[in-house]
């Protein structure tokens, strides 16, 4: 029995040994992401090299300016899905006016997964981000642009595949973001 405690005991401590000494070697590494503040008063990400003390390189995430684009939009869609739900579930409202509420909601929820499609499959088509907004056949596209070159081939490319996507699309505005 005593070999036995003599045994768990010289275990306990090497694993103890082995765990310090584990934390001393990652304590002393620095972090990958050393030199970069990410979150800070804007929506900007400085970037400090360390060959370069003095000098700094402000970075806008333009996909942030995406999701805002898109928040607002959804905030939009969602305030008119509110006021379409208050005039179907009224009393006072007809029938054909609670058929058109619906179809209405309908429509709404159609068009925002046919443009949330349509940006999976322009960011599949090699683009890094992409906002697809439809109103009354009148599609805006914002593009990432990858190499920060754009030009009227590109746009072409994206014009004649979001016509032949959505059939009652008329115009579409394709404008370019360089990452």
């Amino acid at each position: 029995m005593k070999a036995n405690k003599r045994t768990v005991w010289f275990l306990t401590l090497l694993s103890l040994v082995a765990v310090i000494s584990i934390y001393y070697l990652k304590k002393e590494t620095p972090m990958s992401l050393d030199g970069m503040a990410i979150f800070g008063d804007n929506d900007a990400v400085t970037v400090s090299k360390p060959g370069n003390e003095g000098e700094t390189k402000t970075v806008y995430a333009d996909s942030m300016l995406f999701e805002e684009m898109r928040m607002q939009v959804l905030n939009e869609r969602s305030s008119l899905k509110d006021q379409l739900l208050t005039k179907v579930q009224s009393p006072d409202t007809t029938a054909e006016e609670k058929s058109a509420a619906y179809d209405e909601m309908a429509e709404l929820t159609k068009r925002t997964s046919a443009e949330d499609l349509m940006e999976t499959q322009l960011k599949a088509l090699g683009y890094p981000d992409a906002f697809v907004r439809k109103d009354n056949g009148k599609v805006s596209v914002s593009v990432i642009s990858e190499d920060g070159g754009h030009s009227t081939k590109m746009a072409a490319e994206i014009t004649q595949y979001i016509l032949t996507s959505w059939e009652d699309a008329r115009t579409v505005q394709v404008d370019f973001m360089e990452k």
